[in-house]
């Protein structure tokens, strides 16, 4: 009898728990290009290290960096909406503390993608569509992106 009230409690737990109370996990070129679209905004993040995501994502991966460089990325709150009525309007906020990052347009879509590609469960609702996550903490190793071995990129983050 106990095992039948188990095999209940573990399909509920499975198939009734909202998406977001798991966690979500992205390695490789999805969360590269995450940590470097956010990165770009990060308040936290330094300028160079800032040049250095950016020439990660252009392609470069032998750019300069000082040996056992590592970059961390990390954001409170993302939340990007898209219309589907309105196929121009593209939107994103980016918290970080208490500080609001506002994207718009080409940027917003991009930060958008990204976020689909991570894996990010779209949520929508009268005509937006919505890609958000909460505590998100990318890491990249520099070393492991010039390896060129597939590896140096992961993120954390909150769906």
């Amino acid at each position: 009898m106990a095992q039948k009230h188990f095999l209940s409690l573990a399909f509920a737990l499975c198939c009734f728990t909202p998406a977001g109370a798991f966690a979500g996990n992205a390695t490789g070129p999805a969360a590269l290009a995450l940590a470097a679209i956010v990165g770009e905004s990060a308040p936290l993040v330094h300028v160079q290290d800032k040049r250095l995501l950016a020439a990660y994502l252009n392609g470069y991966a032998d750019a300069p960096h000082a040996k056992g460089e590592r970059i961390a990325v990390k954001a409170d709150a993302i939340d990007c909406r898209a219309s589907n009525v309105d196929l121009t309007s593209h939107a994103c906020t980016l918290t970080f503390g208490p500080r609001k990052v506002e994207l718009s347009g080409r940027k917003a879509h991009e930060l958008y993608a990204t976020l689909i590609e991570n894996g990010v469960a779209a949520d929508g609702a009268a005509g937006t569509i919505h890609e958000a996550i909460t505590a998100l903490d990318c890491e990249v190793d520099a070393a492991e992106i010039a390896a060129r071995a597939g590896g140096g990129a992961r993120c954390a983050f909150k769906p």
